[in-house]
This record gives structure tokens, sequence and C-alpha cells, in this order.
């Protein structure tokens, strides 16, 4: 059973940053697409990034482009969002999701993803 651990969330100051990991096990890593979304208090679900894990194809919503970066290492079987600039509104519970095909950008909208890990905190204070 695919299983995924997302981590490296915290409390941050505005313009900091962070970098949070999802680890996944018994998937396969050279396939499929692995997605970020993230939900605030009272708010929808957002998808933040995804990256497809055969040619590294990336997508990002407009809310956090030129600041977040998504990236992937097979081998360890981890993606990694580096989040840059953080403000107050990127502040959520983010959450690692993953599925065996490829959705292009309707990745971002959950399309396609099948595995959800747990959430990890991140709290930009102003």
């Amino acid at each position: 059973e695919v299983q995924l651990q997302a981590s490296g969330g915290g409390l941050v100051q505005v313009g900091g940053s962070l970098r949070l990991s999802c680890a996944a096990s018994e998937f396969t890593f050279d396939e499929g697409q692995i997605a970020w979304f993230r939900q605030a208090p009272g708010k929808e679900r957002e998808g933040v990034s995804s990256i497809s894990a055969s040619d590294g194809v990336t997508y990002y919503s407009d809310s956090v482009k030129g600041r977040f970066t998504i990236s992937i290492d097979n081998h360890k079987a981890t993606v990694y969002l580096q989040m840059n600039s953080l403000k107050p509104e990127d502040t959520a519970i983010y959450y690692c999701a993953a599925g065996l095909g490829n959705s292009g950008s309707y990745s971002l909208r959950g399309y396609g993803m099948s595995y959800w890990g747990q959430g990890t905190q991140v709290t930009v204070s102003s």
C-alpha cells in the first residue's frame, strides 16, 4: 500500500523559508505525479504544485508561482517543496498526494491523486 509522509512544517516569520518533504513508500517513483495541496481554516483545499515523476514537468498555482519550487529525488523517493518569501496567506496545513497517471495541470485540482498523506502545519507570522 502506498504511504506518503509529509514533514518539514513549522512556524516562520513573513519573508522566511521552509522546505517540506514528502517521503513515499511502495510508490513507483519513475512514473505518475506527486502534488502538494494546502488547506487553511475555513477555506477550500488548494492545489499548490505538482511534478511528473517521469519527466519532471512542474505546475504551480498562481498564488505561489515564483516563490515555491517543487523537486523530486527519485532515489530517495521523496518530493520537496521549497517555500521562499512566505506570506501570512501561506498559512495552512500542507498535504502531499500522488497518483499513478499523469493529469497534467489538472493534478492541481486533485485529478488522478489516489493517495494522500497526512498534513504538516505551516504557520507564517507577521
